[in-house]
């Protein structure tokens, strides 16, 4: 488990970077699609944590009824 939250950590830290860098440009410019850009990267970044966050339950469900 320790190898999938490093990945998911390092997966979901780069995309709410190129979230940041988008809204960050979209500020700077102002241009929309910017903006959407940084919506979608955080749409992802959420479902990244969803992800992380399932699999961490079933896996402490599983290795309780394994270990019962």
């Amino acid at each position: 488990m320790t190898i999938f939250r490093w990945i998911i950590g390092i997966f979901t830290l780069l995309l709410a970077a190129g979230g940041l860098l988008a809204f960050v440009i979209f500020v700077l410019s102002g241009t929309e699609e910017w903006l959407d850009l940084a919506r979608r990267f955080r749409r992802w970044v959420f479902a990244a944590v969803l992800f992380w966050f399932n699999i961490e339950i079933w896996g402490s469900i599983l290795r309780t009824l394994i270990h019962w």
